[in-house]
């Protein structure tokens, strides 16, 4: 195999992985403000009903 070829290969795997990473955190990061929502949310509506 050609060094040209091996070069290009690791670029591609390198980019791959980096992908891989970013999708990883992002879907981490939006599950955390999912969580977060759903809590504002909970507390709102617990807090409505303790008014009345």
């Amino acid at each position: 195999m050609p060094k040209a070829a091996i070069a290009i290969a690791c670029c591609l795997c390198l980019l791959t992985l980096s992908g891989c990473g970013n999708t990883a955190y992002g879907l981490k990061k939006d599950g955390q403000e999912a969580s977060h929502a759903m809590d504002n949310a909970t507390h709102r509506v617990l807090s409505a009903g303790a008014k009345k």
